[in-house]
Formats: C-alpha cells, structure tokens, sequence
C-alpha cells in the first residue's frame, strides 16, 4: 500500500449513535473546562448589559427625536 492511500474496503462506517456518543462526551469535556461565574459576577454582568442598553435606547431615541424634528421643519 502507497502512503497517504486506503486500501478499498478498509474504511469503517460510523453510526450515527456512536459519533453521536463522540460529540456529546466532547462538549461535556469542554463544559468541564468553562469557568462558570458566581451569582455576584452574574449580577454586575447583567447590570452592565441593563445599563448599556438603556444608554444607547436613550441615545437613539434623542438623535431620532432630533432627526424627526428637522425633517418635520424642513419639509
């Protein structure tokens, strides 16, 4: 045999349960590796997310307000 070349008839089909089983038990060895934060890292996370989408939903909502505003007098 040649390298880098299969002999014929010497691949294996695999299952769909066994590649199944395969990918599972590597995205559960993955989750073992995730620092997972506690519920005060959480919380701050989820502050910072809050408060950044009410500053940029106060933002748009003043320059379209501003944008409204001029398209109203100019036209």
């Amino acid at each position: 045999m040649v390298a880098g070349k299969v002999a014929a008839g010497s691949i294996k089909k695999v299952g769909l349960r066994e590649r199944s089983g395969k990918f599972l038990r590597g995205v559960w060895a993955e989750l073992k590796k995730v620092h997972w934060p506690d519920r005060k890292q959480i919380m701050v996370y989820t502050s910072v997310v809050l408060a950044s989408v009410f500053i940029i939903g106060f933002v748009i909502w003043i320059v379209d307000s501003c944008l409204t505003f001029i398209l109203n007098r100019v036209l």
